[in-house]
């Protein structure tokens, strides 16, 4: 298999750790040949990871497994690695809000910056479960993406998470992770002049659609009137979008989980959790449950709080360290706790 001809040996004198590094099977290959490229997330680490493992290369995921998308911040030693990555892979649309100006950094140094989320028929806030706002075309997709161009980057809180701005979380739906494992592999291409990550983006394009066709096999066993959820913030609009939900409520009434929820919200809340009878609220295993646990007490019903994997992808043994396991373990504990 044809590989690109860099090196990342200057990376590693200087100190840098590579995580998630991978090479060639051919005997006498150099694994520091090949690709050098760099995920934010740990849900685009493990597919990226995968298309450097087939093609060649090394991998960096910055975020470890449990950390917040929203908060985190990168150090010096990654920044550096940003700024020497052939490719950077970015979630986009302001998830990564600790990390901007790192970004930005790192495309002014020269790096090749991949945002996923736009490029994946990305939808609004609210739009996700609801029928009159499925059909998202491409088109409208670019052209809204065209008239925020300027506001991609704002660092104003607030405005990030405005009323009708897109939702990032695009990852809960395995069948978009799909196409950007397609379009993660063709940029690496590009950028390399190698084709074997154009057939390995492929690859696992492919094979993420057998993890969407599990997952939809797992959520089967819920019944259409149960298909409702409240979650610990606004993460699932494309979880709902793709497998048939609606999202009744959240208790952080925002995309990020560095919001805070007034009072009068939490009391709606609770008023929503007793008029529907969900039998669980859905927390995120990368914050407290303070917030959770208390709407579930205040409702005075037999509500489960159950954890899901939502912001990044679990411990090494939790069932959910791969971007499969992490997707296929959330639809089952979602089945267990509706069905």
């Amino acid at each position: 298999m044809r590989r690109a001809a860099g090196s990342v040996t200057a990376l590693l004198a200087a100190g840098l750790v590579l995580a998630g590094c991978s090479s060639s099977t051919e005997p006498g290959d150099d694994s520091s040949d090949g690709a050098f490229v760099v995920a934010t997330t740990t849900m685009l680490g493990s597919v990226v990871g995968d298309i450097v493992a087939c093609a060649g290369g090394n991998a960096e995921t910055l975020m470890p497994a449990g950390a917040d998308p929203h908060d985190f911040s990168a150090s010096s030693a990654q920044i550096a690695s940003m700024a020497s990555a052939d490719l950077v892979v970015t979630n986009g649309f302001d998830l990564e809000e600790g990390l901007t100006d790192a970004i930005d950094s790192a495309a002014s140094d020269g790096a090749t910056v991949l945002g996923v989320a736009p490029e994946v028929h990305p939808i609004e806030f609210g739009a996700g479960g609801h029928e009159d706002e499925h059909d998202h075309s491409e088109e409208d997709a670019h052209n809204h993406e065209d008239e925020h161009a300027e506001d991609e980057h704002d660092h104003d809180h607030a405005h990030a998470h405005d009323h009708g701005s897109m939702d990032p979380h695009f990852w809960h739906d395995a069948a978009r992770m799909a196409e950007a494992a397609e379009l993660i592999g063709a940029e690496l291409g590009e950028v390399t002049g190698d084709d074997a990550y154009v057939a390995c983006g492929t690859e696992v394009h492919d094979t993420l659609l057998e993890t969407d066709a599990q997952v939809r096999e797992i959520l089967s066993a819920v019944p259409a009137e149960r298909r409702v959820l409240i979650t610990d913030h606004d993460a699932f609009g494309y979880f709902a979008d793709a497998y048939d939900f609606e999202v009744v409520g959240t208790v952080i009434p925002s995309g990020s989980t560095l919001a805070e929820p007034s009072s009068a919200e939490l009391t709606a809340l609770v008023e929503t959790v007793n008029t529907t009878g969900v039998p669980a609220i859905f927390s995120n295993n990368a914050n407290p449950t303070d917030l959770v646990d208390a709407v579930a007490e205040e409702a005075g019903t037999d509500v489960e709080v159950v954890e899901l994997f939502v912001g990044s992808l679990g411990e090494a043994g939790s069932g959910a360290d791969t971007y499969t396991g992490m997707v296929t373990t959330n639809a089952q504990r979602i089945a267990d706790a509706l069905g």
